[in-house]
């Protein structure tokens, strides 16, 4: 039986698609054009911000944090942007409120490697889901770099006492871009040399983001390294269509013959593109 605000929707099968697809912003982008240009000395603006609620969790830690920022939803033919303050490496405000990444695993993972260079304590917390990912292959490396961090059972909660981290060679059992992202992002407070050995190539959203930035990111086969005490410089940048949204229109134009549809301005960074 339905209940009184139930809404029936009837969706009818297209014979073909035709016309112009346009996908929100890259998430996984969105998130570490955010973070790094908090990083970064002087102002950088964000266009085509991604909207869902993963990325706002990172701009409100951002802003718990001190960090100003501004943003704007988008609307029709207008683009979301924010505009962000950066504060520079390790010049984020120390905050007495947990930070709340939400359903963001991206947030906390990212934002864990940055904290980790402040020399306070901070604790990233989420939503019920979250709280039972386990942070181990976060955790361990960013404790070797010299952090202090907190998590029982390995899962957020995560208290986190920053300090000045030294750079290590970290190799990885399993691939995670993640797990990379938080260790570059982590290398670029600490003393010396920060190297990622990954088992397999994984996504590299955040070594181009870096080097966008102006932070020298160098890749010799599996291994990235990062040295330390390198500020990005703030710019204006522009997110890519999301590559995921874009996906399940091209396989359903794929299927139906005599289709033709354009998606425009998709990001086709080649380690996601599998797809095509």
């Amino acid at each position: 039986m339905e209940s009184p605000t139930s809404t029936k929707v009837i969706v009818e099968p297209a014979a073909r698609l035709s016309g112009l697809v346009t996908c929100p912003g890259d998430k996984s982008i969105s998130h570490r054009y955010a973070l790094i240009g908090a990083l970064a000395t002087g102002r950088t603006t964000v266009i085509r911000y991604a909207p869902g609620a993963d990325c706002l969790s990172t701009l409100e830690c951002l802003r718990s944090l001190g960090v100003k920022i501004r943003y704007q939803k988008g609307s029709g033919d207008t683009d979301s942007f924010v505009q962000i303050e950066g504060r520079g490496l390790s010049g984020l405000n120390e905050t007495s409120e947990d930070l709340n990444a939400g359903n963001s695993g991206t947030t906390l993972r990212l934002l864990a490697g940055i904290l980790a260079a402040h020399p306070f304590r901070s604790t990233i917390t989420g939503d019920l889901s979250l709280c039972h990912r386990p942070m181990g292959r976060i955790i361990d490396p960013l404790r070797a770099m010299g952090a202090e961090i907190q998590a029982e059972s390995n899962c957020p909660p995560v208290t986190i006492l920053g300090g000045q981290l030294q750079g290590v060679v970290w190799n990885p059992t399993v691939p995670s871009a993640q797990v990379k992202s938080a260790l570059l992002l982590a290398g670029l407070h600490a003393t010396g040399q920060t190297t990622v050995r990954e088992p397999t190539l994984t996504r590299d959203h955040t070594e181009r983001a870096l080097t966008l930035f102006g932070v020298e990111v160098t890749r010799a086969g599996l291994a990235v390294s990062i040295s330390g005490n390198a500020t990005p410089r703030a710019r204006d940048v522009r997110v890519p269509g999301d590559f995921s949204s874009a996906a399940a229109w091209a396989v359903a134009a794929a299927g139906l013959p005599g289709s033709e549809i354009e998606i425009a301005d998709v990001g086709l960074n080649p380690s996601r593109t599998v797809l095509l």
